[in-house]
């Protein structure tokens, strides 16, 4: 569902344009610079109204947090729950996961959060699903060997197919579950996240680390997410 147009969008990004970085390329090597007692860079893909990505900054306060969204109508309300929040360790990228190297030098993030992506359902798209090998193989261009992605999503099929994937592209599973949630709330909830709780909706999580690419390399193929 495309999210609606928000009313004087220009004006509400310039009164938070402390915590936006316009060129993200030239921050490229020097993101540190921003905070410079930083003990970790975390990047967050697909930040939305950024409720995860202001809560987790703020229990973090060690560590530097760059939030990439491409749609501006909902990375204003993140910006402006990190104003309004007085975070001095966040920063917002209006971009595209696909555009990392170009942002960040090898080794320079040592956390990717990935939260509640379009599962994309379709085979046809597959490519486009933010843990499909081409992009797991973008993330490895910018997290040192160790560096982890933390996966979430509420789409079971999305969950199966990405747990294949990420050995396929070199990194080691760990923390897998079907039911984050089963014993209690686990962690900084996503407002799209706690909706589905509420719903009884399990959620699914895991930790991928870089590991060495496989031997085998190529895998098997993707499997199809629709159902026949």
């Amino acid at each position: 569902m495309r999210m609606r147009k928000k009313p004087n969008l220009i004006p509400r990004m310039e009164r938070c344009a402390g915590v936006l970085i316009r060129e993200p390329e030239e921050q490229r090597g020097r993101w540190r610079t921003l905070m410079p007692q930083a003990e970790e860079l975390r990047l967050e893909l697909g930040c939305g109204k950024g409720r995860f990505t202001a809560e987790t900054a703020a229990s973090n306060p060690q560590a530097l947090f760059i939030a990439v969204e491409r749609v501006p109508d909902a990375m204003v309300i993140a910006m402006e729950r990190v104003c309004a929040m007085g975070l001095k360790n966040v920063f917002f990228v209006d971009g595209d996961a696909s555009d990392l190297s170009s942002y960040f030098t090898p080794g320079e993030v040592d956390l990717i959060y990935i939260n509640f992506c379009d599962p994309w359902p379709s085979n046809r798209h597959a490519k486009r699903r933010l843990t499909h090998p081409d992009f797991l193989m973008r993330y490895r261009q910018v997290l040192p060997e160790g560096g982890t992605i933390q996966f979430k999503t509420d789409n079971r099929d999305l969950f199966e197919w990405s747990l294949f994937q990420f050995p396929r592209s070199g990194y080691i599973l760990s923390e897998v579950t079907r039911d984050l949630h089963a014993g209690g709330i686990c962690g900084v909830m996503t407002d799209y996240e706690e909706k589905f709780h509420r719903l009884g909706t399990p959620i699914n999580r895991c930790v991928a680390a870089v590991g060495p690419i496989q031997a085998d390399g190529e895998g098997t193929a993707p499997q199809d997410l629709e159902h026949e």
